[in-house]
């Protein structure tokens, strides 16, 4: 009799677990499906506001926004959000020491920039400067 209980108390949690596993499934659907005719609402819209104003086209109904809607996703992809060789794994795997790799500069050494720039910088573009406006005064 005990046996028959456990065995019982087995088949009702498996059986809500499908239960819980097809409702959500269906929800999802349904969540989906109101998403997609959001948008198709929502492309209306926006094409209806701006297209006849910006380009002189005429307005389009719910089900000729659709297809634009189908259209341009056959035209560029149905992607967005998925993971394309990237993510959480490839990231770690990556090092801060390396990051930048070859291209990497010892940024410490700018400290000294201003120090230069007082002393010898702006002599020398003087120099610079006049040595120009010698070479252009001689080819005019």
């Amino acid at each position: 009799m005990e046996r028959k209980n456990d065995f019982e108390k087995r088949v009702e949690k498996k059986v809500a677990h499908k239960v819980k596993k097809i409702v959500k499934v269906i929800a999802m659907v349904l969540f989906g499906a109101a998403m997609l005719l959001l948008a198709n609402y929502l492309l209306m819209r926006l094409w209806n506001w701006l297209m006849p104003d910006l380009f002189g086209l005429s307005t389009i109904t719910y089900w000729q926004a659709l297809g634009i809607f189908v259209l341009a996703k056959l035209l560029f992809g149905f992607g967005g959000g998925g993971k394309k060789g990237g993510g959480p794994r490839h990231k770690s795997k990556v090092k801060s020491s390396n990051r930048c790799g070859s291209l990497r500069r010892d940024f410490d050494e700018w400290k000294h920039y201003d120090q230069f720039w007082k002393e010898e910088g702006e002599e020398a573009f003087k120099a610079y400067v006049e040595r120009i406006k010698n070479e252009n005064h001689d080819t005019k």
